[in-house]
């Protein structure tokens, strides 16, 4: 999947995040939710939750802390530091908790194990 199944980001938007894998069409995601993941970032920002500096500077420190407990910067880890970028400005911003967050998590481990291969996800509230 490229940048164009993406919202439109602006180049020098990009350029300011470390390391974002790309092609010379844009960003390029191994899983559907790394996509997902990216989407919702844009999204946000957006939305005014957070200034691209503040989202490039906490992807960045997420990005060190893991580094710092032995991530091995390949690359294949890149979208888990951004969801926890992402967490992380959602909780700064006053959107949810980390304890809502968990329990969404949570609830959504459960339903996708009792959804049948090849059927869509439904997490019920």
């Amino acid at each position: 999947m490229t940048a164009s199944a993406t919202p439109a980001i602006a180049p020098a938007d990009l350029a300011a995040l470390p390391d974002i894998p790309c092609d010379a069409e844009g960003p390029v995601f191994r899983a559907p939710w790394e996509a997902h993941a990216f989407a919702l970032a844009v999204t946000l920002h957006g939305k005014g939750l957070f200034t691209w500096p503040q989202w490039a500077e906490t992807l960045s420190a997420e990005i060190r802390r893991a580094q710092a407990a032995g991530d091995p910067d390949t690359g294949e880890t890149y979208y888990q530091h951004w969801l926890k970028a992402l967490e992380r400005l959602v909780v700064s911003g006053g959107v949810a908790t980390v304890d809502e967050l968990d329990a969404t998590t949570e609830a959504w481990h459960r339903a996708a194990e009792a959804t049948p291969h090849g059927q869509p996800i439904v997490l019920r509230r």
